[in-house]
């Protein structure tokens, strides 16, 4: 079979192959010479969302072992606020400095703060005020270190190499939220939350030390693939092409600041966009909803079971830890089955424009179950189970519905589609809570029959997206 030009370039002229790379190929599409770097990368997404999954159920606990779901819903719209303005801080200290010494700054950074909150703790610092504090951070934690983990693997492959080997990384990713949230549920009651910030420290630490060991080996790969031939035994004629070369790729970089300007310009001048968006904001509209309802009735079943003794001991805090260790073990587990055995063959067998309605789809089924009766057991395995889909099918959906988009719009709408369009989910979100519970005296069951009525506008949209695409892609000759 003949190669395309990508592959032929992926392949780097080498034949030589070792045991990652035969593992490896058993899963994706990986050449010589790649094994050892994405095998490194997908350690590393390991290690961080290891590191993020056992902070993560400690948030939740924290927060609502003082405050309502009700203020736990309310901080989450007044961080996706705050959010426009920590991206574009973060986008102007990013253009300054090279990224792997960037991603070492920040993630010392974040290292030090959970010590910083270590101490606070052991200097009798009250649950409530660490409780809304430490929600905010990890709301602004989880989307610096996540973004620019991917901005690294960005900038490591190009678009051929990234779509055989991104699925590798995701799954390392999925699999260490898995493992963090495995650990937070095992050791919550004989280290303490506070102690595990500490863990979660220590993997951080660990992810600056593979970053350096990447950048160091990708280095001296784009070194090889910058002179095209090894065997040159002249060092000065090797070094020639390959600083020019660096040279060029550092004045492409400087002149593409895509995300500056036009965003929503670009999006409100095209329909499809324009449903892209909304099913965006419909999608998270629906899905935070549904983590109110989880964390109002976690938060009942907690206070029941402790007043009815059958917490087994445990106090509020670490009840809460337990049950949202176990809600993302769950969830990250199903997200790996379906990215590892599903997705591919989804987008295969039905394309993407079925893809976009598996998760509506099932959301309707599950709410609609939810508003005849929320029991703890069923908003729990309906919340995991549209959470994993989400994180794979309809994550890898998302992206792949740009595909058939100018540059422009890849990057910029994008972006704003990523940020205002998401985050304003999460704003109407605590607009329906706010009036459900103070005017309206909404049972949960009320919010699922609300959410039941979002998913069929969401379906609809979805519709309407899916003409679309399929219009767009005629023009582009695409399938």
């Amino acid at each position: 079979m003949k190669k395309n030009d990508a592959e032929i370039s992926r392949a780097g002229g080498k034949n030589q192959s070792g045991i990652w790379y035969k593992i490896l190929r058993i899963f994706t599409d990986v050449y010589p010479g790649e094994a050892l770097t994405v095998l490194l990368l997908t350690l590393n997404g390991f290690l961080l969302f290891l590191a993020y999954y056992i902070i993560k159920p400690l948030r939740d606990a924290l927060m609502l072992v003082s405050k309502s779901a009700e203020v736990k819903l309310y901080l989450s719209a007044a961080i996706a606020v705050s959010l426009i303005f920590v991206v574009k801080t973060f986008n102007l200290i990013a253009s300054r400095f090279p990224r792997h010494k960037l991603i070492t700054w920040v993630t010392l950074f974040f290292m030090s703060n959970l010590g910083i909150f270590y101490v606070l703790h052991i200097s009798g610092v009250g649950p409530g005020a660490m409780g809304i504090i430490f929600f905010i951070w990890v709301g602004i934690f989880n989307l610096i270190i996540v973004a620019q983990f991917w901005g690294f693997a960005n900038d490591l492959y190009t678009e051929d190499e990234g779509k055989c080997l991104f699925p590798l990384v995701a799954f390392g990713a999925t699999f260490g939220g898995f493992v963090g949230g495995w650990i937070t549920k095992s050791l919550t009651v004989s280290l303490g939350a506070f102690q595990l910030m500490l863990v979660s420290a220590g993997f951080l630490g660990i992810c600056i030390l593979f970053t350096w060991i990447i950048h160091i080996r990708e280095t001296k790969r784009s070194k090889y693939k910058a002179i095209g031939n090894p065997q040159k035994s002249n060092k000065e004629e090797q070094e020639k092409p390959y600083k020019e070369e660096l040279g060029k790729l550092s004045k492409e970089d400087q002149e593409k600041p895509l995300e500056k300007g036009g965003a929503f310009r670009l999006v409100f001048k095209s329909r499809y966009l324009i449903f892209i968006a909304f099913f965006v904001l419909l999608m998270n509209f629906v899905n935070t909803n549904g983590v109110y309802m989880l964390d109002t009735i976690a938060k009942i079943s907690a206070v029941n079971a402790i007043e009815t003794g059958t917490a087994g001991g445990l106090d509020q805090g670490q009840y809460l830890t337990k049950f949202f260790a176990s809600f993302y073990n769950i969830q990250n587990l199903f997200a790996m089955f379906v990215q590892l055995f599903l997705v591919s063959r989804i987008f295969k067998w039905f394309g993407i424009r079925t893809a976009i309605f598996i998760l509506p789809v099932f959301a309707l089924g599950g709410y609609f179950f939810i508003s005849f009766g929320a029991v703890l057991l069923l908003v729990k395995w309906v919340k995991a189970l549209e959470n994993g889909m989400d994180y794979s099918l309809m994550n890898t959906t998302r992206h792949s519905l740009f595909l058939i988009t100018t540059r422009e719009e890849k990057y910029k709408a994008q972006a704003v589609t990523k940020t205002f369009f998401h985050r304003s989910g999460d704003v109407l979100c605590a607009t329906l809570v706010f009036i459900g519970t103070t005017f309206l005296a909404f049972r949960i069951e009320n919010f699922a029959m609300v959410n039941v009525v979002l998913v069929i506008i969401w379906i609809i949209i979805g519709v309407s997206l899916a003409k679309e695409h399929r219009k767009l892609s005629a023009k582009k000759g695409s399938v």
